[in-house]
């Protein structure tokens, strides 16, 4: 018995009497579908605007696009047709392309699948790991007899042979069988060493510099991973718009691979403006500026201003201007060093301070997902608040890590993201010693079709050891409420109380702190999702998270508006646990909460 499943699809041209006829014989849906989505008649006929000439080229073009589709099926006894008003469109010279089409039809007889009869790519070397469906007895996909042989040149490259190609290769198709033969022999070439490295397009760009960034091992054996460092490495350094790294096509005597590295480079300057509103904490405007290879060898100075809390309900306003230079490839190609300097007035509803900060740090970058970063910082503080005034001075040690396995940064769907710091600190005069330890984990989730509904996670705390509460800095000790912990409650609006017995009881940040927030992002549409939300969050002035402390929650829910660069979040919350608030928040800004 023979089973025959036709599908047609007759779609209207410009013009109400043209249309395409798309027939398939013997198929599944995936098959009819990874068809029409190859054929470019169809992916014509979705544009606006069109001609006949334009659906004439496509038919043309659609034979070897389809007969393509159906070799990646394993399907190659196939039979293609494509008739223009009942005419072979490969019969028709392209000088005579009709100045009108009404039909277009496509008939594409599959034919059966085709099984591996040999599957064999050799010589490999003893760890070379080859797909595991390249093996006798399965479907021969063409796609699959290509990731085999890369499989097998990538395997002969990693060992240094860096010239390593197909020699030879044998396909035979066994039509009454339905089988397929194939026999890719390979040669590995010569184990090869880098040779120098050549720049182009460095035009303001020391050619020292560049070599230096990219690290790349000249004179030790070829490796590919040392060159998608290497490119990962100039690209990282932001002074370039393109990295590309050529490998030279001859090989230098005796056993040298020469490197080119292709560049463009980025504009010198960048101007980047943003704002968030808040019910609570007003208008933050923030502000940077930017100027690339500023000294010829990658620098990079930044200029950062921000102004806060403009109308804000309890506090007065806050500003800030930090001011930091970056050299890549400081000391090692995967370390970059920064020195920063920052400068603070915040007026706070408990206190109001001035505060310099004056810090060496460098970042080291195992891997574009995971960085380390270690420093030594000097702060100096001098405020007010309702008690009198004080001071603080220390000198710390952040040490600290990020692990991002977000698949967007802006707006992930999937994935995870971890950061914690450590950070010993040793106070002088009044200020005490301790160490400051955070961390911040953000998780996701992406459920159905194109992961239109997304459940996203975040848990973030942190506490403070070997210094008492008073002998801590205000901007070191921990707060909750607000948008970057718990929304619907008012900005900072749960800390701790002091009561000394000598002057009257007032609100302090703790010592301890711990949040959590939980998000179900939903797309109603191709740019406009609803989220809802659950935030709490905990503070208390000493001793371990499960002793005594002030517990706070939140609820609402937003709406977001993707730009492209990211979303716009609107979010509307209230209290629901705790006493520091009342009434709903808005909150409004570029990106997602976390």
């Amino acid at each position: 018995m023979v089973l025959c499943v036709v599908a047609a699809v007759t779609v209207p041209f410009a013009l109400a009497e043209q249309r395409v006829e798309f027939t398939v014989t013997v198929g599944d849906g995936d098959l009819r579908s990874a068809l029409q989505q190859s054929s470019l008649v169809m992916q014509t006929r979705a544009e606006k605007s069109y001609t006949a000439q334009d659906m004439f080229a496509a038919a043309r073009a659609d034979y070897a696009r389809l007969l393509a589709a159906l070799y990646a099926q394993g399907r190659y006894s196939g039979v293609v047709r494509i008739l223009v008003d009942g005419r072979e469109a490969a019969s028709i010279a392209p000088l005579d392309a009709p100045d009108r089409i009404g039909t277009i039809s496509i008939q594409v007889d599959p034919g059966p699948v085709f099984r591996l009869s040999t599957a064999r790519v050799a010589p490999l070397p003893k760890r070379a790991d080859l797909p595991p469906e390249f093996i006798t007895g399965r479907v021969a996909a063409s796609g699959l007899i290509s990731e085999a042989a890369t499989a097998g040149i990538d395997a002969w490259r990693k060992l240094g042979h860096a010239k390593a190609a197909v020699a030879t290769q044998s396909v035979i198709a066994n039509h009454p069988a339905r089988t397929l033969a194939v026999d890719i022999r390979l040669a590995p070439g010569p184990v090869l060493r880098f040779g120098p490295l050549a720049i182009q397009g460095a035009e303001r760009m020391r050619e020292q510099r560049v070599r230096r960034i990219a690290g790349l091992p000249v004179g030790e054996a070829y490796s590919p991973d040392d060159v998608r460092r290497a490119t990962d490495r100039l690209r990282r350094s932001g002074v370039f718009r393109s990295v590309s790294l050529v490998e030279d096509d001859a090989i230098t005597a005796p056993d040298r691979l020469g490197v080119t590295a292709v560049l463009v480079e980025e504009k010198r300057r960048r101007y980047r403006f943003g704002a968030e509103v808040a019910t609570d904490t007003g208008v933050a405007l923030t502000g940077q500026w930017l100027h690339r290879n500023l000294l010829g060898g990658g620098e990079r100075l930044t200029i950062d201003g921000a102004i806060s809390n403009l109308g804000a309900r309890n506090s007065g306003v806050d500003y800030k201007l930090g001011i930091a230079l970056e050299r890549p490839a400081t000391p090692g190609p995967d370390t970059t060093a920064r020195v920063a300097l920052d400068l603070a007035h915040v007026d706070e509803a408990d206190y109001a301070a001035d505060s310099v900060d004056f810090g060496l740090t460098f970042v080291h970058y195992f891997s574009d997902r995971l960085t380390a970063r270690a420093g030594i910082t000097y702060s100096y503080i001098e405020g007010r608040d309702s008690v009198g005034t004080f001071r603080y001075r220390n000198l710390s040690l952040p040490l600290g890590a990020t692990w991002d396995r977000r698949n967007d940064a802006r707006n992930a769907t999937r994935g995870f993201y971890l950061d914690a710091e450590l950070k010993p600190f040793l106070g002088f005069g009044t200020t005490g010693s301790g160490a400051r330890l955070t961390f911040d984990g953000r998780a996701y989730r992406g459920f159905g079709t194109g992961e239109r509904v997304v459940l996203a996670a975040r848990l973030q705390g942190g506490a403070i050891a070997g210094a008492s509460l008073l002998d801590v800095p205000r901007d070191d000790l921990f707060y909750s409420g607000g948008g970057g912990t718990v929304r619907g409650q008012p900005y900072q609006s749960l800390g701790v109380t002091v009561s000394d017995g000598v002057n009257p009881d007032y609100r302090i940040g703790g010592t301890r702190f711990l949040a959590g927030s939980v998000e179900v992002r939903t797309r109603i549409s191709g740019k406009i999702g609803l989220v809802g939300f659950l935030d709490a969050g905990y503070v208390a002035a000493s001793g371990s998270f499960a002793g005594a402390g002030d517990w706070q929650s939140g609820a609402g829910i937003g709406l977001r508006y993707d730009t492209g660069f990211g979303p716009i979040r609107v979010d509307i919350a209230a209290p629901v646990g705790g006493n520091t608030g009342k009434g709903a928040q808005l909150y409004v800004g570029l990106g997602q909460a976390f």
